[in-house]
């Protein structure tokens, strides 16, 4: 239980965000006229995607004084990508039609949490500080 504890402590905003990820991908979206922009889905996915895991490697360093390169990237690139997988197969086989798995939303998920990662370890060179802060 009290590694529960310390795993929320250090990563409040990641869990939160994630928790909405799941949310928003099993309720019904509203129609409004972003729908007919192309590839609205898509750029959405890795803005969503891109920022949550984000802060993800923001509170992973802020917590961590040395970086675990292994450690990191099973948490914050191979868990969200296999996440994602796993939540467009649930989309696909268990929401009765009323949402559809798509492996282009994988796609576009996995190039937001890359884009996460680069941004991550270039705060790891050049920002360090500014986490520490």
């Amino acid at each position: 239980m009290q590694k529960l504890i310390r795993f929320v402590r250090k990563y409040p905003l990641s869990l939160i965000l994630f928790a909405v990820i799941w949310y928003l991908s099993f309720f019904t979206p509203p129609k409004t006229q972003l729908a007919e922009v192309p590839l609205i889905d898509k750029w959405v996915h890795i803005a969503m995607y891109g920022g949550t895991c984000t802060v993800l490697w923001i509170e992973y360093l802020r917590a961590h004084p040395a970086l675990h390169r292994a450690r990191l990237a099973l948490l914050a690139w191979l868990a969200p990508v296999l996440m994602s997988g796993i939540i467009e197969l649930l989309q696909e086989y268990c929401t009765g039609g009323r949402r559809s798995g798509d492996w282009l939303d994988l796609l576009a998920n996995s190039i937001g949490i890359t884009l996460a990662a680069l941004l991550g370890l270039a705060i790891h060179r050049y920002g360090r500080q500014w986490i520490r802060a």
